[in-house]
């Protein structure tokens, strides 16, 4: 009926207008047929000439193309009000529906925003009521209409369940007194004081998906999804999920401090917090590991983002450190309690901690929200073993966990131990040191000055640098140093055979037992010793082990995250600007790159954690950067003879070395005097070489003597060199790294070494 009646207003008018438009026709007509004779005849319908009833065909299909259109008009209004009025009809019943589901407890989860909600309803969620003035102004909605009147009878019907309100509707306008007498509206109150949760609802509406899904295993662990990415008010998001957990589980403690309003909480909390609730649930910048590459990558973005937050969690006790005084300074200072404060003399006579920064310079993993002008936390002795890439959060092994936007991978290495001693027993494993951490260092440092005899099983860096430092203790204190390896000198792999054989004997004049082409076949504990069994049949009796045999990188989150892991160099592969996923970065030990002049590498040094965790850094805040640096490496024989290397260093590639003779300049300790750090990648891999000064000074003929001052050994691959050695040549990186980024053949390399001026006095 509506329809027809509908139909016929709109046709009326022009039925009418037609009907007018005949009569006149027919009279008009009338008229003109009394006036003509009776031989004139009568005019019929055609299209002849004027007065022949041309007119009448005219207004006749004026009439019909006006029915049509009307018709059509009138189809086209008819089904567009049909559609809006079933649409209108759906809306209307969809509101009971939306109010139930909001009020039904789903999980504490749910206190996320519904995106429902969200998307509607931009303005305010509801106007305050007259009764309850607590909220501020900025809460009230000017102008509430009948669906904020409808969101008020949602909220006050959840308000009577145990469940406490949304953490995006902080609309329970309670006063202080109200929520005193009921223990379930003291979470609510926190929202009430707390406005600027409300004000983002459409920057929590992306986190929810994130949030409501999973909950925590443990009840104690406050829900990882109600510290959403609400940039605008991060403290107030995180102050009011924290303390909504508390109504939902009895036991819930917050992971955060508590708005000063309520100081009763705060206390309360407190008393029943655990270590593992301080830990923040969301983390703009998630970096794993805290290595040096960790803090480089902090410190990066830091520097180009200052408001930034960024997490460090670290499976270790200790604040972000550097380890390379583990195997070099820290073992020849005269301080007894080095193993407490950690305080070491660089090679040029200064003082400073092996810790990076101090502990005032990071903020309170408590405090990471409400830092208004962001910060670094780190969470020690807290290790990530699962890592969901695609919900962008991690899983601690607590069963704690941590959502984030963008997240770093760094971390490094395991040491690698013998298989014979691995199988050897309890005994021999409690008597063996895998030397990496802070710990490692403690323990061993105390095992040396209680036993007789140790035994180091390695011809490496690490293996060299430590037999060095234990040899000079021989000395005082009459502990035997053997150091053992399958080379047939110590470096036997990176170094020339005359420059390895130099070396082994500069280790021996350090007091150390040096036994060469030793291959391990078992080990045993015998009369409080242990027995070392070589396969050429020899026998070595020690109290001590420390295994120095290689690092293998650290890949355990590989399988959870499907990342890729190289099989030939180990590690996570990544792409030229280290990522290994969109808003996932890989750096340091276990980061496998790809060099442009080398192609793909694995690189196990402090230079490379520092630069490829600062280039991380900067790609993490949008840089974009390929990472083409060179990295170099050190070690350090003591103070009196060091080097440095860049680019491959394989003593299977053929070699040449350039000599001088060596200064009192050309030590470690010159060296760092100079530059003033006594981490001397720290100062020059800010440098670059941008045109190098050959020295005019005529290099002498290469002479293989016994003693090697100072020189340059270059590593050449198909005529190009791909690596070099400056051996007590100290602030000449730049120069290397730009011979081997130019990638030319030279057809004489004495004339290259001239650019080092390895003969200037």
């Amino acid at each position: 009926m509506l329809k027809c009646r509908t139909v016929w207003k709109k046709l009326a008018p022009l039925a009418r207008a037609s009907s007018t438009v005949c009569r006149q026709n027919v009279r008009r007509a009338g008229l003109n047929n009394g006036r003509i004779p009776t031989s004139v005849p009568t005019a019929h319908m055609s299209s002849g000439p004027a007065g022949g009833g041309g007119d009448n065909l005219k207004y006749a299909l004026l009439v019909g193309l006006a029915g049509i259109g009307g018709l059509t008009y009138a189809i086209i209004t008819v089904k567009g009000d049909q559609k809006r009025y079933e649409k209108r009809i759906a809306e209307i019943e969809s509101r009971p529906s939306k109010a139930t589901t909001d009020v039904q407890p789903k999980a504490p989860a749910v206190e996320a925003s519904e995106p429902e909600e969200a998307v509607p309803e931009p303005e305010p969620e509801a106007a305050p009521s007259p009764e309850e003035p607590s909220p501020p102004a900025e809460v009230a909605a000017p102008g509430a209409d009948v669906e904020a009147v409808a969101h008020d009878a949602e909220v006050a019907a959840s308000s009577q369940t145990t469940e406490p309100p949304p953490a995006d509707e902080p609309l329970v306008e309670a006063s202080t007194e109200e929520a005193a007498a009921s223990p379930a509206a003291v979470p609510v109150i926190e929202e009430a004081d707390e406005p600027v949760v409300e004000s983002p609802v459409e920057a929590a509406a992306p986190a929810a998906a994130l949030v409501v899904e999973d909950e925590p295993s443990p009840p104690s662990e406050p829900p990882p999804a109600e510290l959403s990415e609400q940039e605008p008010a991060p403290t107030a998001v995180e102050e009011s999920a924290i303390l909504t957990e508390p109504a939902a589980a009895a036991a819930g403690p917050p992971a955060a401090e508590p708005p000063e309003p309520q100081p009763e909480v705060v206390a309360e909390s407190a008393d029943s917090t655990p270590a593992s609730a301080k830990v923040p649930s969301h983390a703009p910048y998630l970096l794993i590991g805290g290595g040096t590459a960790s803090f480089a990558a902090a410190r990066s973005i830091r520097a180009r983002d200052p408001g930034a937050t960024v997490l460090i969690v670290t499976d270790e006790p200790d604040l972000p450190y550097m380890r390379p005084p583990l195997s070099k300074e820290l073992w020849f200072s005269d301080d007894p309690s080095v193993t407490e404060t950690l305080r070491f003399k660089q090679w040029n006579g200064k003082e400073r901690s092996i810790y990076f920064q101090p502990p005032s310079f990071y903020v309170k993993p408590e405090e990471f929200d409400s830092a208004e002008n962001g910060g670094v936390a780190v969470l020690t002795s807290k290790k990530v073993v699962h890592m969901d890439v695609r919900g962008n959060k991690v899983k601690l092994d607590d069963n704690t966990e941590i959502s984030y936007d963008k997240c770093l991978i760094a971390t490094g290495g395991i040491p690698r131990n013998l298989q014979v001693v691995e199988r050897a027993g309890e005994e021999v494993m409690k008597r063996t040191t895998l030397f990496r951490k802070i710990e490692d260092f403690k323990s061993l440092e105390k095992v040396s000055r209680n036993i007789n005899s140790i035994t180091i099983i390695g011809g490496g860096f690490l293996g060299s640098e430590l037999a060095c430092a234990l040899g000079r203790r021989s000395t005082e204190s009459g502990l035997e140093v053997i150091q053992m390896f399958p080379e047939k000198g110590n470096m036997g792999k990176v170094l020339p055979e005359y420059l390895s054989n130099w070396t082994t004997e500069k280790v021996k004049r350090e007091g150390v037992k040096v036994i060469s082409e030793a291959l391990v076949k078992s080990v045993k504990y015998k009369d409080d010793k242990l027995e070392i069994h070589l396969k050429d049949g020899r026998l070595v009796k020690t109290d001590h082990i420390v295994a120095a045999v290689g690092l293998e990188p650290n890949v355990d989150l590989a399988k959870s995250a499907g990342l890729e892991v190289d099989s030939d160099f180990g590690g996570y592969r990544v792409n030229a600007e280290l990522q290994a996923r969109s808003n996932i970065w890989v750096a340091g030990d276990a980061a496998c790159f790809y060099d442009i002049r080398l192609g793909r590498r694995r690189v196990e040094h402090h230079d490379h954690a520092v630069v490829s965790g600062r280039l991380a850094g900067e790609n993490m805040t949008g840089a974009s950067k390929p990472y083409w640096h060179q990295s170099m490496f050190w070690s350090d024989l003591g103070p009196d003879v060091g080097y440095e290397a860049i680019g491959i260093v394989d003593s299977s590639l053929p070699t040449v070395g350039v000599f001088a003779k060596a200064t009192a300049k050309d030590t470690p300790k010159a060296a760092t005097e100079k530059s003033g750090t006594g981490i001397r990648s720290e100062s020059e891999t800010e440098d670059t070489a941008t045109s190098a000064v050959a020295s005019a000074t005529p290099a002498p003929a290469v002479e293989h003597k016994d003693d090697y001052g100072k020189g340059v050994i270059f590593y050449v691959r198909d005529k190009v060199v791909v690596g070099i050695i400056l051996w007590n040549v100290f602030n000449r990186m730049p120069i290397a790294r730009k011979i081997i980024k130019d990638g030319e053949e030279h057809a004489d390399l004495n004339e290259v070494a001239k650019l080092f001026n390895i003969h200037e006095d």
